[in-house]
């Protein structure tokens, strides 16, 4: 057996606390060799990041290592003094973590922060240390390094700010690498280069590392072998294949039948049954509910009768920034000439790049961007030429809008009860305060949560429940048409398939119409009945979902597709089951 480089031993994380305190990692047995990607999946919550942690000695108080021992090439690192653990940390382990923005210093330049880091391991001048950082610029595939160094980080892209956290983690020619969801939040495109990198890296440098994900497509794609956890312990481990196409635990099964497929289109996610759930969905009778009392705006404005719901003719957005204080003034044409339309109660997806337009048009179509041209017809009525706030207003309750940040998008010093409530009160859709509190634990219980909800701040919840919580928020203008922005890209699998169950019976039972947008293509696959791709600020092309996906038309919707996840390693098992479902 090949020698690890790194080797967890009967691993204990616990968090003590006075009520008895937690135990995130228990019993865990984990091994790396050079030139291997070890890959950790799980939920979120499984105790993946937790264990990264540890290995860093990065526990946040009062979390400990309760138990069991760490090695790195036969050395026990495990408990060691912290200015003995600096030694280690960055020089003989890196670490790429989840989110670029915030694990870089936003007030320094790139080559401080790479410098700073180099000459903190290695014996350089600061000459030295300089062409070093704008070679592991090169090596990453930043272009025009020596220019891109003295940039700040603002100033790059999401997928490139990736690259200089990678940058960063290789400064002092670690031994081991620990990636923490180092894709979740990139485009398939960019993920797709950012994983080519990663591989590169492994083999070329002999390094070890350790691909912290709940991604199976990422897993599939790069890693050897494959370790998965299941509240805290590691329930299977394996090579690749072995555990994607013929796993032996329920839980690693129902885990991989809950993967959005971009082969074939199902009905519905099938749901992890190892877990508990966020709550059951109470069955309403729609005929006589609130939710399904017909709605003043079905009967009004003509145009929706007979023609599409929304109907997007030439729109136009530009961006202009500089031109003050003698700065020189730039613009940035963020949509182009845009132009599409959706049918009443259909799913119409947007897929594209990051930067390619696709959320802009859904801030433009809801009145948060103002367009510089085109027109915006909703319901036979052009929204672009209304004046008037109250109308406006009207047709704004109409639409409503799920953002993919459910913390952000909410206000953490309310509670649930009154976030949900806010949109009733301000429309006056209710007659009674009393009533708007009927409603709020009808909307709770439609979505899953329970009335008792409601009384709780979004910080008590898991990110999963925070999205119900935005879901039902959107649900209480008794929306006709709701756009939803990546609404399942930070959640994992499971909870994903849970969110977009749940969107799936909303539209059918309460006859929305739906935009949905999103890069990840098997998930637009699963959801939508049309899809139009987005380039540049064009629409390069739109099409029935299943054309699109088994015979694509333009060259970049060919390429975007070629980049999918192929998943051909996950179990044929679990595929049946998807599909009997």
């Amino acid at each position: 057996m090949t020698k690890a480089l790194l080797d967890i031993r009967d691993l204990i994380v616990e968090f003590p606390s006075r009520h008895g305190g937690v135990v995130a990692a228990r019993q865990v047995n984990l091994s790396v060799a050079a030139g291997e990607i070890l890959g950790v999946v799980g939920e979120s919550g499984a105790g993946k990041s937790t264990i990264g942690n540890a290995v860093m000695n990065l526990l946040e108080r009062p979390g400990r290592i309760g138990g069991g021992e760490i090695y790195l090439k036969g050395e026990k690192i495990s408990n060691l003094p912290d200015h003995e653990m600096r030694k280690i940390r960055g020089k003989r382990i890196g670490m790429i973590f989840q989110d670029p923005l915030t694990s870089l210093n936003p007030l320094e330049t790139v080559a401080d922060q790479l410098i700073g880091t180099i000459r903190t391991h290695l014996d350089l001048s600061a000459d030295e240390a300089r062409a070093r950082a704008i070679s592991l610029l090169d090596q990453v595939g930043i272009p025009d390094p020596a220019v891109r160094v003295d940039h700040y980080p603002h100033q790059f892209s999401g997928g490139m700010r990736q690259r200089v956290v990678i940058a960063l983690a290789l400064c002092a020619e670690p031994e081991v690498i620990l990636a923490d969801e180092p894709t979740t939040a990139l485009d398939v495109s960019i993920q797709a280069q950012i994983l080519e990198l990663l591989k590169d890296l492994v083999r070329q440098r002999g390094v070890g590392m350790i691909l912290i994900t709940h991604d199976m497509g990422v897993i599939a794609e790069v890693a050897d072998r494959v370790a998965v956890m299941y509240r805290g312990e590691v329930v299977e481990t394996g090579p690749t294949a072995k555990i994607l196409g013929d796993p032996d635990h329920a839980y690693t099964r129902s885990l991989i039948s809950a993967v959005p497929r971009p082969d074939i289109r199902l009905h519905r996610f099938p749901m992890v049954e190892s877990i508990e759930r966020a709550g059951e969905r109470r069955e309403l009778d729609l005929s006589t509910h609130w939710l399904g009392k017909a709605r003043d705006f079905d009967t009004r404005g003509g145009g929706g009768a007979t023609g599409p719901l929304l109907a997007v003719k030439d729109l136009e957005m530009v961006f202009r920034s500089g031109g003050f204080l003698g700065s020189k003034a730039s613009s940035l044409r963020a949509v182009d000439r845009v132009s599409f339309d959706i049918r009443d109660g259909e799913c119409f997806g947007i897929v594209g790049e990051s930067g390619s337009g696709k959320s802009t048009i859904a801030r433009l179509v809801t009145g948060i961007y103002k367009a510089a041209g085109g027109s915006i017809s909703f319901n036979g009525t052009d929204l672009t030429k209304l004046k008037n706030r109250k109308e406006l207003n009207k047709h704004r309750r109409q639409m409503q809008m799920i953002f993919q940040d459910p913390f952000s998008s909410v206000n953490a010093r309310m509670k649930v009860r009154d976030i949900i409530a806010e949109p009733i009160r301000f429309h006056k859709l209710s007659g009674s305060e009393s009533e708007t509190r009927r409603i709020v634990d009808d909307l709770l219980d439609h979505v899953g949560l329970g009335a008792r909800a409601a009384v709780k701040y979004p910080h008590e919840f898991s990110g999963g429940q925070r999205q119900r919580i935005s879901i039902a928020r959107a649900l209480a203008t008794r929306p006709r048409f709701l756009i939803c922005d990546e609404p399942t890209s930070a959640l994992d699998v499971s909870i994903q398939a849970q969110i977009l169950n749940l969107l799936k019976d909303l539209q059918e039972e309460l006859g929305l119409t739906m935009m949905f947008i999103s890069h990840d293509l098997p998930v637009i696959r699963q959801m939508c009945d049309r899809v139009g791709v987005m380039s540049k600020g064009r629409m390069v092309e739109i099409a029935e979902t299943e054309n699109l996906f088994v015979a694509p038309k333009d060259d970049y919707s060919k390429h975007l597709i070629s980049l999918m996840p192929s998943y051909s390693g996950l179990s044929e098992r679990e595929v049946g089951q998807a599909e009997a479902s």
